[in-house]
């Protein structure tokens, strides 16, 4: 009789605890929308009115808009290699864009990925849309912690034939898990939907969670809005026109993935994170500009904020706060350590840069975990672009877009950006002290960062 009652209370605490055990299992997907070229200001929601961008602008109402975050380089590659690190771009071993030639390397496949965090984790992980992070067999996304890879692997292409037409011979560039695909005349933002799509009905299960890097190409030349957009641009002036039918373009096919998460149950336990590589184009290959930066300086190349400043938003249903904005400092390379907290997986036992911002995300009056924060992008070895930040001063050298008038033979910028957003007024002769303390920081840390 004892037997008998030991083996139903047993039971009865198995049935009990299943539901808790399925729950501790049940941990949130993550989904990371990194569009491309998108200027600081160009989401409706961010103040760009001559847009239409429901979509973002509903993932901002419904979870938080940040409104100074950064991308840790003002160019693609570095960008990417951040993210994907959670560290600086120097500490990456990617800190200029990598090239858009089969064969090539990018960032060392020694680098610890977001996505093989989250496979070491348990997660599925894929990667769909641009990769530009390495185009030889070690540095493709399968050998960088992705079980599923679609895409190309240069810096950008035409997206109807998939050929990179920017620095001959032309050369075709879409690849499916390292093997070479041909998808004639299919627009390439629309097979991205449909392997966005296909990959969440695939993996929609709860006992698998899964980690989708979609890297959406958009609005990155060559500027190839939708004939729908088009129209409804037509009275913008060029070369706002083309540029806002391609973040409309681009709006719309982030819309059919976020019905597809609605359709198959997953929004709630899923984590979205939208945010832009870094600035938008002036390049002539994007006629010259389009983007908006509002009373920002700069824009793709430079360290102003206008290259560096960039929309960004995380939405996670019932379980973060919906509608609110933060305007504490944040880069990309938090969401390393941030989504590895939301979700309880390991980070390695190696250096990382990113800082969890959860707390930030949670509470408005939460200071930013960044005391200071460097950049170093483009320039010569001898010369280069940098930038530190610290509270409200930012001191810049050689910075892209300034007058040698501005500058002076020193290079140096220095900026109180609560006083100057536009960043117009030099203030080092001012600030002598604050430049010297700036610089020799900068100095300490160029020579550490290149330690793995």
């Amino acid at each position: 009789m004892r037997i008998r009652r030991l083996s139903a209370m047993v039971a009865l605490s198995c049935f009990l605890a299943a539901p808790l055990f399925a729950q501790q299992q049940k941990r949130p997907n993550v989904l990371i929308i990194y569009t491309d070229d998108q200027g600081t200001l160009d989401v409706n929601c961010y103040g760009a009115k001559d847009l239409y961008t429901p979509n973002i602008d509903r993932l901002a109402k419904e979870g938080v808009r940040f409104s100074q975050f950064y991308a840790a380089a003002p160019v693609c590659s570095p960008s990417r290699a951040s993210l994907l690190t959670g560290r600086y771009p120097q500490r990456a071993q990617l800190d200029n864009n990598a090239p858009s030639e089969e064969g090539h390397a990018g960032m060392p496949g020694t680098q610890y990925t977001m996505a093989e965090m989250f496979k070491d984790g348990g997660y599925t992980t894929a990667h769909i849309g641009k990769w530009h992070i390495g185009y030889s067999p070690e540095t493709m996304p399968n050998q960088q912690g992705f079980d599923y890879s679609f895409g190309f692997m240069g810096g950008c292409i035409d997206n109807y034939s998939h050929y990179f037409y920017w620095a001959g011979p032309n050369r075709h560039d879409l690849w499916r898990n390292g093997q070479e695909i041909w998808e004639d005349g299919k627009f390439f933002a629309d097979l991205t939907v449909q392997e966005v799509n296909g990959f969440l009905e695939k993996n929609k299960r709860a006992d698998k969670p899964f980690f989708l890097y979609w890297a959406i190409n958009m609005p990155h030349y060559p500027l190839q809005g939708q004939e729908k957009w088009r129209q409804y641009y037509k009275d913008l002036p060029a070369p706002r026109r083309m540029y806002a039918a391609a973040v409309s373009t681009m709006d719309e096919k982030i819309g059919l993935v976020l019905k597809q998460l609605d359709r198959l149950g997953l929004a709630e336990n899923t984590i979205v994170v939208f945010q832009s590589d870094q600035g938008h184009s002036t390049e002539d290959r994007s006629f010259g500009g389009g983007g908006f930066t509002g009373p920002y300086r700069g824009a793709k190349f430079s360290l102003f904020e206008g290259g560096i400043r960039v929309p960004a938003i995380i939405r996670w249903t019932g379980h973060l706060p919906e509608n609110e904005v933060r305007d504490q400092l944040c880069v990309n390379i938090d969401w390393y350590p941030t989504l590895a907290g939301l979700c309880k997986v390991a980070l390695p036992q190696r250096k990382i840069d990113g800082k969890d911002i959860q707390q930030v995300i949670t509470s408005p009056k939460t200071v930013s975990p960044h005391d200071i924060f460097f950049w170093q992008s483009q320039g010569t070895n001898e010369n280069p672009q940098w930038a530190v930040r610290q509270g409200n001063w930012k001191l810049l050298h050689n910075p892209s877009g300034a007058k040698k008038t501005e500058t002076g033979p020193d290079e140096l910028f220095l900026v109180n950006l609560q006083q100057d957003t536009a960043e117009m007024k030099n203030l080092t002769a001012q600030h002598p002290e604050i430049v010297s303390s700036l610089r020799e920081q900068y100095l300490k840390w160029i020579n550490e960062v290149a330690q793995q």
